[in-house]
C-alpha cells in the first residue's frame, strides 16, 4: 500500500482504477491526458466525476463493505460445500495489522482527490461556467469526502455513542478515530482525530454540501443518476450520520425532508421480487454504487451470494432467515442452491443484470426505507415529527412487505425490522455497534468457537490500524489489543 495520506492525488488514480472503465459514462473511456488537470474547470469537473470509482472498489461497495458487515454481525454463514475460502477473517473477527489496507487506502485516496478539486475552484467561473458550477463539484466533494470519513471511522474506531458516553473512563487510544484531512499534505503526517471531533467533521462538510448545492442537480452525461450526488443524498447521509451520533432529533429531521421530497416511493409486494436487478436505481433507492461488466469485481456480493457457477461464500444465516414470517415477501428474496441443500439460503439482492456471466448488480447505499426506519428509531428515542409516529413509520416499511400492521412499537421492533429490511445491505454490523449489543452466532464451518461470540465492549469492534501507516507515519497509534 502507498503512503496514502501524504500523496497529492489530482483524481488520476480515480481513473487509472482497474474498474473505472466506463464507470459512470455512456461513450468513450474518459481520457487520462493533460486535460484532466486542476487548472480549468473541465478538468476539476472530470476528475470529480472519476472519483465516484472508488465507491465500486472490492475494498469498499464493491464487496467488502457490505459483506464483511454480513459476516462479522451474525447475518452470514459459511458452509463447506460452498467455499472458495474467502470472508473467514470477517467471520472470525480476527484482523491483523497486514490485512486491513484496502478501504483505509481508498478512502484517503478518495479523499485526496476531493481535496485537491476543493482548493482549486476559486476563480473558475470564466466563460460558460458560473459559480454554482463551482458550488456543486464543490458539494459532491464534501459530500465524498465526508462518506469516505464516516465509513471509515466507523470501521477504525469505536461507536460515537459508546465513546461519548463513556468518555471519562476510557483510556486515550479507546477514544481516538482518524485523521480528518481537509487539505492533502504530501509532507503531512496526520495524526489521528478523537471520535468526538470526526463526526461532527464529517455533519460540518455535510451541511456545506447541503448548502452549496443546487436543489436540482444531478451530475449529467451519467448512466445512472442515483449513482451520483444529489441533495436528498447528502440529507439521507446526513439521517444517518446524525443517527449514529444519537442525535435523535436531527436524524428525524433529516429522514423528514429526504420522504417529504416526494421524489421516492417505497417497493410494494407487487415489486419488491423485481427492483434488485434493475440497470439503474428503483423508487427506493437515493444513493447506489452503480456496476456494469467494465467495472464488476469478480469477488462482488454477486459473486459472493451466488450459490451456483460463483463462489457463494457468504450464506444467510439460519436466525435470520427463519426471523422473516410467512407471507413476508422479503423472505422471497433469498434462493437456495441447485440441490435445494436444507438449511442454505443467499440472498437475491445481488442476483445480476443478466448481462452476462459473470455478471453485475448495483450496490444500495441510501434508500427510502432506511429513511422511514431512522425517522421511527429517532421518534421512539424522544424527537417528535408533527403528523407521524414510530408506529406509523415502522408500518409504512412493514405494510407494504406483505405484513399486519403493528399497534405498539419500541426498540425490539425497530432492530428486527431495521434487520430484516436492511439485511445484506451492509448496516446489521454498524447497528450492532452503535447500539451496544454483542454478537451472538450459531457455530458454522469455518468458525473458530473461541470467536463465535464477541461481547460488547471489545476491542476487535475497531479495526487495527494498517501496520504501513503506522510505519510511515510517526504520529499514528495503533488500536487496543494490536501490536503497534
Amino acid at each position: 500500500m502507498k503512503r496514502v495520506i501524504t500523496y497529492i492525488f489530482i483524481g488520476l488514480a480515480a481513473l487509472s482504477l482497474s474498474g473505472c472503465k466506463d464507470f459512470l459514462e455512456k461513450g468513450p473511456k474518459l481520457s487520462q491526458s493533460s486535460e484532466l488537470t486542476l487548472s480549468t474547470y473541465s478538468g476539476l469537473d472530470k476528475v470529480t466525476q472519476g472519483v465516484y470509482a472508488y465507491f465500486g472498489s472490492l475494498g469498499w461497495y464493491g464487496g467488502e463493505r457490505v459483506l464483511e458487515s454480513e459476516m462479522r454481525s451474525g447475518n452470514g454463514m459459511k458452509n463447506a460445500d460452498h467455499t472458495s475460502n474467502r470472508y473467514n477473517t470477517e467471520m472470525n473477527w480476527n484482523y491483523l495489522p497486514e490485512s486491513t489496507s484496502s478501504m483505509w487506502a481508498l478512502g484517503y485516496e478518495a479523499i485526496a482527490a476531493c481535496n485537491n478539486v476543493i482548493d482549486n475552484l476559486e476563480g473558475k467561473d470564466v466563460g460558460d461556467v458560473t459559480v454554482q458550477d463551482l458550488n456543486n463539484l464543490k458539494a459532491e466533494c464534501l459530500f465524498i469526502r465526508a462518506f469516505c470519513h464516516f465509513d471509515m471511522v466507523t470501521l477504525f474506531a469505536l461507536p460515537y455513542t459508546y465513546v461519548k458516553a463513556n468518555e471519562k473512563t476510557l483510556n486515550e487510544k479507546q477514544k481516538l478515530g482518524i485523521p480528518y484531512v481537509i487539505h492533502t499534505d504530501p509532507a503531512g503526517t496526520p495524526a489521528r482525530d478523537p471520535v468526538l471531533e470526526v463526526y461532527p467533521k464529517v455533519v460540518e462538510d455535510l451541511l456545506a454540501a447541503e448548502e452549496a448545492i443546487d436543489p436540482s442537480y444531478a451530475r449529467s452525461g451519467v448512466a445512472d443518476k442515483k449513482a451520483v450526488v444529489t441533495l436528498e443524498a447528502i440529507q439521507a447521509l446526513l439521517s444517518r450520520v446524525y443517527l449514529y451520533m444519537g442525535e435523535w432529533q436531527k436524524a428525524a429531521d433529516y429522514a423528514t425532508k429526504v420522504i417529504d421530497s416526494g421524489k421516492f416511493e417505497l417497493y410494494t409486494v407487487e415489486n419488491y421480487e423485481k427492483v434488485w436487478n434493475q440497470n439503474t436505481g428503483g423508487s427506493e433507492v437515493i444513493f447506489e454504487n452503480y456496476i456494469d461488466l467494465g467495472n464488476y469485481s469478480n469477488e462482488n456480493p454477486m459473486y459472493m451470494c451466488y450459490p451456483d457457477g460463483a463462489y457463494g461464500d457468504c450464506i444467510c444465516s439460519a436466525e435470520l432467515y427463519n426471523s422473516y414470517a410467512d407471507g413476508d415477501i422479503r423472505k422471497k428474496l433469498y434462493c437456495q442452491d441447485k440441490n435445494e441443500t436444507d438449511g442454505l439460503w443467499w440472498t437475491l439482492k445481488y442476483k445480476g443484470k443478466g448481462l452476462g456471466n459473470p455478471d453485475a448488480n448495483n450496490t444500495v447505499i441510501l434508500r427510502l426505507s432506511e429513511m422511514y426506519l431512522n425517522r421511527a428509531e429517532a421518534i421512539v428515542n424522544g424527537a417528535s415529527i408533527p403528523g407521524t409516529t414510530a408506529v406509523k413509520d415502522l408500518n409504512e416499511v412493514i405494510t407494504n412487505r406483505g405484513l399486519a400492521g403493528l399497534n405498539s412499537v419500541g426498540m425490539d421492533a425497530i432492530k428486527s425490522e431495521r434487520r430484516k429490511e436492511l439485511a445484506w445491505e451492509g448496516h446489521y454490523f454498524f447497528d450492532k455497534a452503535r447500539w451496544g449489543e454483542s454478537v451472538v452466532r450459531d457455530l458454522c464451518y469455518g468458525m473458530d468457537p473461541r470467536y463465535q461470540n464477541i461481547n460488547f465492549p471489545d476491542y476487535r469492534w475497531a479495526l487495527p490500524i494498517p501496520k504501513r501507516e503506522l510505519e510511515v507515519n510517526a504520529n499514528l497509534k495503533q488500536n487496543d489489543g494490536y501490536k503497534e
